[in-house]
């Protein structure tokens, strides 16, 4: 705990900028940071968006238009009976690090999957894999249980890319693929950029580095594309400013389509769902186009089943359930409810099913179906929607492609359970020629809809928006990922890379820092005053660590089931569970994690898969300048203007300035933070509109948190001036001829400073974690949006890092505090030397 109150002690410097060799570089933004880098072992598009084609390779590959390509397998066969594919290896191909892919690593890689103990999310659907032969060093074959018609299909998921034995193990942090990219750097919470491999066995990419900047916040998305700080947004997410950004002529904005299936969730398990004539009166009682215009601003298409529009075997069955009210109404009715019924829809706090809840509601209400709306976080919606099935209705996007088999699956969520459509399919997997497998396909979609399981509300569109030179980019996205191998800027120009490695040993200056504190204590104010203070804020932290470690046990949701997503098995997210161990009991997980705080070891972050400690290091070297800079300036403008409406006060500036004050206390930091971006980076282009790339980058959120601040500063220190004006000393002094403003300045200010000292305590750690909103709008990759993120994700290990950390600091601004006030006033202590 000491390295903590050390580290908060000093202000991490901004990464020193060094020049490398010229080199085109391209900046993506991306809405969502990937939890790790390994796509074999999660669940989570975001990896795939990053790695797939990038850096990881698969034996085949999906192209643009969702067909099957050969990737590292050159060509491939299967028997006669369906049960043994040879896949053809390219030679000479390396991981890398250098080691070799051969027959050997397929093996490796494709039983892994299977093997017990795997945390694979799509470890059931490669079930059917017996057995991997080696035939020889570039041949393999794969012998399977039943027959796999769409194996060449599967096998071009993230979810099956080829790993090496050698570093499998470390992948989600330290990636080791066959692909054209190595992972160059990572800031956490901020950017990831890959570097090109000169020694890449197929075609090397046109770009020679790519950025992938984590940008969530729509606000913060339009900025960034509209300031120039990313070159191209493929999955852009605020689609309510596209009209403008197609008025812009520097920018292209089109629209594919995604394997984003969105739907209203019906509970088919209990009442009133598991009647299918209520099902079917909500699929009528819905109109998908209005849906579509009023949630995602035109940009979706309508589905009738549980199936993507580009995908083989696509059934147009959107008019099996038109919109009509009144049959709707009907078969309510004839299913009991002539009244209408009451319902609770339970959605996930993403845009879409926000605003598609606010449709939704009009609509089921014509129709008697009276909707009480619940916003969950997703980790909560993880935990009591997904897997303990306590919701009516809800709202959620499925993005896996041919993901159908889930309503085969009886302990799935929305609770289906139809031995015609495990009949289905059945066939379906046992098809040995696509003309078959289509066929069954086409059935097994027109009985989900049938059966009207789910509403299907709309297929997500892809928009993209990219500056006009960007060329390449996916404009459908048949998987969840950016394929960068043939994406080229016009004109890229050089760019610096920034690097740590010449940071100054900050962790050994803040503790010298620390002790020169304590030894200035114990001069001035005495070893007892010292020690006595040191005990109380030992306890303190403590009975923190205590309060901070019960209450996250109680929090709902499950980092296991946060991180495989979706569609993953139940028996992959119980392995999980046990390698993060989560399964122990609490109070010895208690007692291990305050053993690894005294040593320095705040843990392993469940979601990164990275030691806590360097995760809180990453995020202070950001939020630390930003919060010094944001209390230097707020003191450096609180200060005068302080002093002068005390100086006139009752005149025309004393009221001018109180204005000022309020204004500034009422303005919302985030609003004046959306204004400095629009003026100074936007429309002026002074400054980077979000992101963090060195100093400039934290001028405007050091404004936007400094302005309340500053007029709560100057608002105290102009009452605790005009308190002490009237004190008997001060009356004492003008009355011997002293003048107002010599007695103000000379008397007044040095002993208005206690107030003032209170409240820079109160407002330091506050500025420290505190400004997570400014970080979100600025997409500043800090301390409170690293724990904000931790907690939706449910990665207990960094809240309890990150707030024990905040704790220190309150321990450590209150120490200082103290110390201050004994200096300023001798009435504050006892036992002191004079």
């Amino acid at each position: 705990m000491a390295r903590a109150l050390a580290a908060a002690l000093v202000v991490l410097v901004a990464p020193v900028a060094v020049a490398d060799t010229p080199q085109s570089r391209i900046i993506i933004g991306v809405p969502l940071e990937p939890p790790h880098l390994d796509p074999t072992t999660g669940a989570a598009a975001a990896i795939d968006e990053i790695v797939y084609a990038n850096v990881f390779e698969g034996l085949t590959r999906l192209t643009p238009n969702g067909t099957v390509a050969p990737a590292l397998a050159e060509s491939w066969s299967v028997s006669p009976d369906g049960l043994s594919w040879t896949f053809r290896l390219h030679p000479d191909v390396k991981f890398s690090d250098g080691s070799p892919f051969n027959a050997a690593t397929v093996r490796f890689s494709l039983m892994r999957i299977v093997a017990d103990g795997s945390t694979n999310a799509q470890k059931a659907l490669f079930a059917p894999i017996r057995a991997v032969d080696v035939v020889d060093e570039h041949t393999v074959a794969i012998h399977l249980s039943r027959p796999m018609a769409n194996l060449p299909y599967l096998l071009a998921w993230g979810d099956a890319a080829m790993v090496s034995p050698a570093s499998a193990a470390t992948n989600g942090t330290a990636p080791v693929g066959t692909g054209p990219y190595r992972l160059a750097r990572w800031q956490r919470g901020g950017e990831l950029e890959l570097a090109r491999r000169e020694d890449y066995w197929g075609r090397a990419p046109r770009t020679d580095r790519v950025v992938f900047r984590f940008i969530g916040d729509p606000a913060a998305a339009f900025a960034a594309i509209r300031a120039g700080d990313v070159d191209a947004f493929p999955n852009y997410p605020a689609p309510e400013t596209v009209g403008e950004l197609k008025r812009n002529p520097a920018l292209r904005v089109t629209q594919g389509l995604s394997e984003g299936k969105v739907i209203m969730a019906m509970n088919n398990a209990r009442a009133p769902f598991n009647d299918i004539r209520v099902r079917r009166a909500l699929s009528y009682a819905i109109d998908h186009q209005k849906i579509i215009d009023g949630a995602m601003f035109g940009f979706g298409q309508p589905i009738g089943s549980h199936y993507s529009r580009q995908a083989d075997g696509y059934v147009d069955l959107t008019a099996v359930y038109p919109h009509d009210v009144e049959k709707a109404r009907q078969l309510l009715t004839d299913a009991g409810y002539p009244n209408g019924l009451d319902v609770t829809l339970r959605i996930p706090p993403r845009p879409y099913a926000i605003r598609s809840a606010e449709v939704l509601v009009s609509q089921l209400a014509q129709v008697g179906v009276r909707v009480k709306v619940e916003t969950l976080e997703w980790a909560q919606w993880l935990d009591q929607v997904f897997g303990r099935k306590q919701f009516d209705l809800t709202i959620v996007e499925h993005v896996e492609p041919m993901d159908y088999d889930i309503y085969g699956r009886k302990d799935y969520y929305f609770g289906y359970d139809s031995a015609a459509f495990d009949a289905l399919l059945a066939q379906v997997n046992a098809a040995t020629d696509e003309a078959t497998r289509s066929a069954r396909l086409g059935d097994l979609q027109r009985l989900i809809a049938d059966d009207a399981v789910n509403v299907f509300l709309f297929q997500s569109s892809r928009v993209s928006v990219a500056k006009t030179g960007v060329h390449g980019l996916w404009i459908n996205a048949p998987i969840a990922a950016n394929d960068m191998t043939g994406v080229w800027l016009d004109g890229a120009s050089s760019a610096a890379s920034t690097s740590a490695s010449n940071r100054l040993p900050w962790g050994w200056l803040g503790f010298a820092a620390l002790i020169a504190l304590l030894a200035f204590s114990t001069y001035r104010l005495g070893a007892a005053w010292t020690a006595k203070k040191l005990f109380g804020h030992a306890l303190t932290l403590l009975a923190a660590s205590v309060v901070i470690f019960g209450l996250l046990q109680v929090l709902p949701g499950d980092p296991a089931a946060y991180m495989m997503g979706l569609n993953a098995s139940p028996e992959a997210i119980a392995t999980l569970r046990e390698q993060l161990g989560l399964d122990g009991g609490v109070v010895v997980r208690y007692f291990a994690w305050i053993g690894g705080l005294l040593r320095g070891d705040f843990g392993t972050s469940y979601t990164y898969q990275t030691p806590v400690s360097d995760l809180i290091a990453e995020r202070l070297a950001v939020s630390l300048p930003l919060a010094i800079a944001a209390l230097v300036l707020s003191v450096v403008v609180a200060i005068p203007i302080g002093v002068l409406a005390a100086r006139h006060r009752g005149k025309l500036l004393d009221g001018g300035l109180i204005a000022v004050m309020q204004t500034g206390i009422a303005i919302p930091n985030f609003w004046l933070g959306l204004l400095l971006i629009l003026l100074f980076a936007v429309t002026l282009g002074w400054f980077p509109a979000g992101g963090y790339s060195g100093w400039t980058s934290l001028i405007l959120p050091a404004l936007a948190l400094a302005a309340p601040q500053a007029a709560i500063l100057a608002r105290v220190l102009r009452t605790a001036l005009l308190d002490t004006m009237n004190d008997d000393y001060v009356r004492t002094a003008r009355a011997k001829g002293l003048s107002r403003n010599a007695a103000l300045m000379r008397h007044a200010l040095p002993n208005a400073w206690i107030p003032v000292l209170t409240v820079l305590g109160l407002q330091a750690p506050f500025l420290l974690a505190g400004g997570v909103v400014i970080e979100n709008v600025f997409s500043l990759p800090g301390l409170g949006r690293l724990a904000f993120q931790a907690v939706s994700q449910r990665d207990l290990i960094v809240v309890q890092g990150v707030v024990m950390v905040l704790v220190a600091v309150v321990v450590l601004v209150s120490l200082i505090v103290d110390i201050a006030y004994a200096v300023a006033d001798p009435r504050q202590r006892s036992g002191g030397r004079s």
